[in-house]
């Protein structure tokens, strides 16, 4: 393929053309005033609006002169294009804009040697004109709904502020940041890469990158993404991942991917394009065949075969999905949803099952308190007794106790005396007495006593795969908390809403029956496998496969590698490892699965417009060929080859801005 000024195109084998829209501009606009003079001194024209052109020597010749230039230099492109094409062996508009302008020139410079009065030259400027100006709006249009990278890209900054080794800093060139390198970041300021928090506090909006709204709480050991903004604190991080490592380049990377790959409704339309050259071939030959049987060979006959081969260019077959595909990937970056593979984003649509892993999707994926019962005490003063005994411990517990506090903003007293009792527990001084937090072998042990309701607490805990934990003073048990994965707040909405979609919901665990079925009968799971090792999964979604079932898998995309490959759609939530990159489709950003109804909506949206864009591409072709080709012509109803440039650009005009509704759509 060559790449040139003339074209700058890139072709490969029949796919969509990429035009750079400056160059489309530039040759519309000094084809166009190139044009004048060639209407001014045309005989049609000036014969149409009543007026002599003026005569002086060699004005004869400004007609011919100046449409071999426009041809040229406005017409070349189409010419190159057209030869690539060709050479792909994949006939397209390029061939059919390249055959009219081609035939319009050949005549009518043929026409000056020849005993005839007529000539082609102003429609074959005109022609061309308008076929520059389609392009350039076609251009202009796929730039526009195709501005994600350039958004993303802009949000890196320039410069940081590099933390130097004497406590001062510098302004240095982000490109210059190494890892292990320290930053500060002032209020307001872009944050330049990966880091982790290790000084300061303050709320960072992360929503250009993930879609989440809400600004998100930072301190001391937190991950902090290149790109985002920094609120109102001061912030100290160390860089962690640099240029094209951050997860700012692999959206970036994943968006040029879905930007470039082609979906099943584009492939079709690339065919239907292919199909209608020859069509248009066809055409031409029996208009010319009909009309110099009827009239002779003349120039009526030219000019309705021109006609015809203006009128079947599919400028609007060739935008109807680029445009809506370029407007969904968008749209879908905005919303955390990166789209890395565009057939996937058409299939969701189709699909009637929906598999989700529960760790770390439907669930939090740590421990985390998911019910509590006291006696004689109120939970916060429970959480906060509980929270300051279990202060100086690691255990998974005492983190899950500790997180539950700290998220309902509970003043944790001071303890004293801490003790870990091996197996059973821990204790503690509290405000002066000693307190106890275990379960039912630290009761057994230290002879303490359980109140009847909080028995039946823990035993109903027990019955929903939740891990039963007392708060103990004066020898007898005041609360108790149920700790489990807890499920995330989004995880039940997300079901009911695919459940009022039609789509069946299932899950996939490697924890036990028991854990699995209430987890699945609390958020009205149709389907779960329980105990299933990460290496088995996929054969659950082959089970259901079997079954004549469409089905995504919904996973973490690390163990759920295998699964989300096998599934008609892997779907990887978070934050977009390497491996869920390498095996998903569709990577959501948040760990949100009200993602996957976004997801759907999207893919039905987008969907709908490819349809209704193909449908008038389509049927404007069906209709106008018929009517180029002359047969209204009996009435006296003809279409002149600029007419038909006219109304072809038109309905390019009316597919881009059905395109452009798909933004005002909500998902």
């Amino acid at each position: 393929m060559e790449h040139n000024e003339d074209t700058d195109h890139d072709h490969d084998s029949g796919h969509g053309h990429k035009h750079h829209e400056k160059m489309f501009k530039k040759k519309f606009f000094i084809s166009t005033i190139l044009s004048l003079p060639v209407l001014y001194f045309s005989t049609f024209v000036s014969g149409l609006l009543g007026y002599t052109p003026i005569q002086f020597t060699g004005s004869n010749l400004i007609v011919p002169i100046f449409s071999i230039i426009i041809f040229g230099y406005g017409g070349l492109p189409f010419l190159k294009m057209a030869k690539s094409e060709a050479e792909d062996r994949q006939p397209g508009m390029m061939m059919l804009i390249s055959l009219a302008i081609t035939v319009a020139f050949t005549y009518s410079m043929a026409a000056l040697f020849l005993d005839t009065q007529s000539s082609f030259f102003w429609e074959l400027v005109t022609l061309i004109d308008i076929m520059l100006l389609g392009h350039w709006i076609e251009m202009r249009s796929v730039r526009q709904a195709s501005g994600a990278l350039d958004e993303l890209a802009q949000l890196m900054p320039d410069t940081a502020e590099k933390i130097l080794e004497n406590g001062t800093t510098e302004e240095v060139k982000v490109s210059q940041l190494e890892n292990g390198d320290k930053v500060l970041i002032r209020p307001g300021a872009s944050i330049p890469a990966d880091g982790e928090v290790i000084e300061g506090e303050s709320d960072v909006n992360e929503s250009m990158i993930t879609g989440e709204s809400a600004p998100v709480s930072k301190k001391a050991g937190d991950e902090v993404i290149g790109g985002t903004v920094n609120k109102q604190g001061s912030l100290r991080i160390e860089i962690t991942a640099t240029g094209d490592e951050t997860a700012l380049s692999g959206i970036m990377k994943l968006v040029e991917e879905a930007q470039e790959s082609q979906s099943k409704t584009q492939m079709l339309a690339d065919k239907a394009a292919g199909w209608l050259f020859y069509i248009a071939l066809g055409s031409g030959i029996l208009t010319s065949i009909a009309w110099t049987i009827a009239v002779g060979f003349d120039v009526t006959v030219i000019e309705r075969v021109v006609t015809v081969l203006v009128i079947a260019c599919p400028h609007a077959l060739g935008l109807a999905v680029p445009l809506v595909v370029a407007i969904n990937t968008s749209m879908a970056a905005k919303n955390g949803i990166l789209v890395r593979d565009r057939v996937a984003m058409e299939q969701a649509r189709t699909l009637d099952t929906v598999i989700f892993d529960k760790t770390g999707t439907l669930t939090e994926g740590e421990m985390g308190v998911a019910d509590i019962k006291t006696a004689e005490i109120s939970e916060d003063d429970a959480l906060k007794y509980m929270a300051a005994v279990e202060s100086d411990s690691e255990h998974t517990i005492a983190q899950a106790i500790r997180n539950s506090a700290e998220q309902k903003e509970l003043e944790v007293p001071e303890a004293s005396g801490f003790e870990a009792i091996k197996g059973k527990g821990v204790k503690a001084k509290v405000k002066g007495e000693t307190v106890h937090v275990g379960g039912p072998n630290l009761a057994k042990a230290e002879n303490f006593k359980i109140p009847e309701a909080l028995k039946k607490f823990a035993d109903k805990a027990a019955e929903n795969a939740e891990t039963a934990i007392y708060l103990f003073r004066d020898g007898e048990a005041v609360a108790a908390v149920g700790l489990a994965d807890v499920i995330r707040e989004e995880s039940r909405e997300a079901i009911e809403k695919l459940h009022n979609m039609g789509i069946e919901v299932a899950m996939l665990t490697g924890d036990s029956e028991e854990v699995a079925e209430a987890v699945a009968n609390e958020l009205g799971i149709d389907t779960f496998f329980a105990q299933v090792l990460p290496e088995d999964k996929d054969q659950k979604v082959q089970q259901l496969q079997d079954q004549d079932k469409k089905v995504a898998m919904v996973g973490d995309g690390v163990n759920d590698a295998p699964a989300l490959t096998r599934a008609d759609v892997g779907i990887a939530i978070g934050s977009g490892t390497d491996v869920a990159v390498e095996s998903a489709d569709i990577i959501l950003v948040q760990n949100n699965p009200l993602d996957i109804v976004k997801l759907f909506n999207l893919s039905n949206a987008s969907y709908s417009k490819m349809k209704q864009n193909l449908f008038w591409a389509t049927g404007y072709n069906a209709l106008a060929i018929p009517l180029a080709a002359g047969v209204l012509a009996p009435i006296g109803i003809m279409l002149s080859p600029a007419v038909g440039a006219v109304v072809m650009s038109l309905s390019t005009v009316i597919v881009a801005v059905n395109a452009q509704l798909l933004k005002k759509k909500q998902i």
